[in-house]
């Protein structure tokens, strides 16, 4: 009975104070900022993949982000990102670059700003320390997806070779679009768990986050089967918003997506207090 009062209490702030705080509007923010950081991080880290040689990377990269979307939202949007990403570039070190990581790193402060709000915490650090470590983001988060695209491309070698000394691996090989899938399920798992330990004020040990992370995969994941299966059945984007049918969805999409997020920070806080709260009571 007692973890019935428990969860009530916790649910209710977590709900209580997203609602309170404006976590609506929030994650409209949000949808709209991270679909406009987007493009410009993508730019970015295609012009220095080409740079460092590594043409691939724009399919990787496409796939890193995508993969995870469910086909009806990922398809019409992937298609634009791919005719901006094969456009030729040779402006790594010009302003149009600079600008692009500028205007990537935005997105990184969107969730900062969100962090903050739902753990309940004032932001003390100085724009310059957060604007640099924004842009560390971009680039840490560029290096890995060049990394991984490197390590995709020579996936099907690397595996032929250990086929020839180790037959018997075959079977728990999987396919390409297999370990996609699941290298694009660590990257976001890993993503996660750095931004709720770094970007908020403050500090948060990593027991403290695991609550609200399971919860924003989870929500996730019911999030978007249910508005996929919506887009199936029911949706009338396409007659109502014609040609800005694909970009309305995306936009959607990433709303929910954000006020998920949001709410898995808002868990996380709720938990602590009702715990601080309770170690406050005496016994």
């Amino acid at each position: 009975m007692r973890r019935v009062v428990a969860l009530k209490r916790i649910l209710f702030d977590a709900f209580g104070h997203f609602n309170y705080d404006d976590g609506w509007s929030m994650a409209s923010h949000l949808a709209i900022t991270a679909l406009m950081a987007l493009f410009p991080f993508l730019i970015f880290a295609t012009t220095l993949a080409s740079f460092l040689g590594a043409d691939a990377f724009a399919e990787t990269a496409v796939h890193l982000v995508f993969d995870t979307w469910p086909e009806q939202i990922a398809a019409p949007i992937s298609r634009e990102v791919v005719n901006v990403l094969t456009v030729q570039r040779s402006d790594l070190l010009t302003y149009g670059a600079l600008l692009a990581a500028f205007f990537a790193s935005n997105g990184i402060e969107s969730l900062r700003t969100a962090l903050n709000r739902a753990y309940r915490v004032v932001e003390t650090r100085s724009f310059l320390f957060r604007r640099v470590q924004s842009l560390a983001f971009v680039l840490i988060a560029t290096i890995g997806f060049l990394a991984i695209s490197v390590l995709l491309v020579f996936a099907p070698l690397m595996v032929r070779l250990a086929l020839a000394r180790f037959e018997w691996i075959e079977p728990y090989l999987g396919t390409i679009t297999l370990w996609r899938f699941v290298i694009a399920s660590m990257v976001i798992v890993l993503g996660l768990v750095a931004v709720h330990v770094w970007l908020p004020a403050g500090k948060r040990r990593f027991v403290d986050i695991v609550p609200g992370i399971i919860f924003t995969l989870i929500g996730w994941l019911v999030g978007s089967t249910i508005f996929a299966g919506y887009l199936d059945r029911f949706s009338s984007y396409v007659t109502t918003y014609a040609g800005l049918a694909s970009i309305m969805v995306a936009v959607v999409f990433l709303y929910i997506v954000s006020m998920i997020f949001i709410l898995g920070g808002e868990l996380n806080a709720a938990i602590s207090h009702y715990f601080e709260a309770r170690a406050r009571v005496p016994r």
